[in-house]
């Protein structure tokens, strides 16, 4: 994996914030010409630095306004268990993230949902998946910040 260089960074954060660049208007704004340009993104793509180009849907606008973050606790912690879980867990459209955790929850979901009553829906499903020791909710109020972007310029940050 080669190191990014300005170019790379630059390009980079450019398409997080706007995936919709031509090549010509990147390579414009980072001052390479277009094939060189191209050339670099390709390799991006290839070596796993861009894993995909996106658009990002409001919501609100498409009815699933509600925003949940579930801790699940388990016993079960075998790497049979895990493979099930997650794979049960993963191919549920609500959840938009799984994380595994440290600490005392075992997992962390982000969920997106319709409504309580549709989160109703989604809990009945998930408790379902196995033995679980403890699944807490916590509705999110108010969303006050939501990036897709990594800071990429970070002091200390090694690619």
């Amino acid at each position: 994996m080669n190191m990014l260089d300005r170019l790379d960074l630059g390009i980079l954060e450019a398409l997080q914030h706007d995936g919709t660049l031509s090549i010509a208007q990147l390579g414009e704004r980072v001052g390479l010409s277009t094939t060189p340009c191209w050339k670099r993104v390709k390799r991006l793509e290839d070596e796993g630095f861009i894993t995909q180009r996106v658009a990002i849907v409001d919501r609100q606008k498409v009815g699933l306004p509600v925003t949940v973050f579930v801790s699940v606790r388990t016993s079960q912690h075998d790497e049979a268990w895990l493979a099930k879980f997650t794979a049960s867990v993963s191919s549920m459209p609500e959840v938009l993230e799984l994380h595994r955790m440290s600490g005392d929850v075992d997992y962390l979901l982000k969920v997106a949902t319709t409504s309580i009553d549709g989160f109703d829906r989604f809990y009945k499903k998930l408790i379902q998946l196995g033995p679980l020791t403890g699944v807490s909710s916590a509705f999110s109020m108010e969303q006050i910040k939501s990036t897709t972007a990594l800071p990429l310029d970070l002091p200390g940050r090694v690619a």
